[in-house]
């Protein structure tokens, strides 16, 4: 079986696969001084709990986007598994052609949706929608080349910027809503948050369209922890929230 963990700026994702097949998901807060014993202790604890026994894991894949992890996370590899762990990052091989000036600026949890999106959508221009602490646009061509993307604040970081910076604004769920005119102040926040994030994705989207695809639509692929908010909204063709998870798979598969 193969352990593949996603360490976001807010949440660790984890999967276990077994061949292909995603067999268990799970998720818990990241943050950066999380020591190697309680990565260690967490993940045997999960899989025991889900009836896996953490000897009949044989290979684990890591994307991070925080550095002190992923070292507690390679330490907590070592000692609880006796696995030194595959992580992506600059170097390994992706089977994408990466147009970033710099190529070890992309963030490798987006290096990871991109691998998942095209091999589930091969032959196809692509953008993939990241929706967790910050809101990732990518665009990515046909011939698997990745042009590059946007990073906008993500609808958290939105709420937490409105209650710190504005004396009368109390934090609100986050939430989809059905209307644009709120009634009262928090009806209010919760449609500037969700629709503004509609509106500042739809833009980009056009813009990638214009600027990458010819002017040709794109299929968009959503992904990420507030994903789910938004799979009425008209802007993705096809939500996979775990889109990293089976990226880090299919990374791990390439450099076997």
């Amino acid at each position: 079986m193969i352990l593949c963990l996603n360490i976001g700026n807010t949440n660790m994702t984890g999967g276990v696969f077994d061949g292909p097949e995603l067999r268990l998901d799970f998720r818990r807060a990241a943050h950066p001084r999380i020591s190697g014993d309680e990565f260690g202790l967490f993940l045997r604890g999960v899989l025991k709990s889900n009836a896996i026994d953490p000897q009949a894991i044989r290979h684990i894949a890591v994307c991070s986007v925080l550095p002190e992890a992923t070292y507690s996370l390679n330490t907590a590899c070592r000692k609880y598994f006796a696995i030194t762990p595959f992580v992506i990052r600059a170097g390994v091989r992706t089977g994408l052609k990466i147009r970033y000036r710099n190529p070890q600026e992309v963030g490798a949890d987006r290096i990871a949706n991109a691998i998942a999106a095209v091999h589930q959508h091969p032959d196809q221009d692509l953008v993939v929608a990241g929706f967790g602490t910050a809101t990732t646009l990518c665009a990515i061509g046909a011939d698997k080349t990745y042009h590059g993307g946007a990073i906008l604040p993500g609808i958290r970081i939105g709420l937490t910027a409105l209650v710190c910076r504005a004396a009368r604004l109390a934090s609100v769920e986050i939430a989809a809503v059905d209307h644009a005119v709120g009634r009262s102040t928090a009806e209010s926040m919760q449609s500037g948050l969700y629709y503004g994030q509609i509106g500042m994705v739809r833009e980009i989207i056009g813009r990638m369209r214009d600027e990458v695809f010819r002017g040709e639509a794109p299929l968009v692929v959503g992904t990420g922890e507030f994903v789910s908010l938004f799979d009425a909204a008209g802007i993705l063709d096809v939500i996979r929230p775990d889109l990293a998870l089976e990226g880090l798979y299919l990374a791990l598969m390439m450099n076997g």
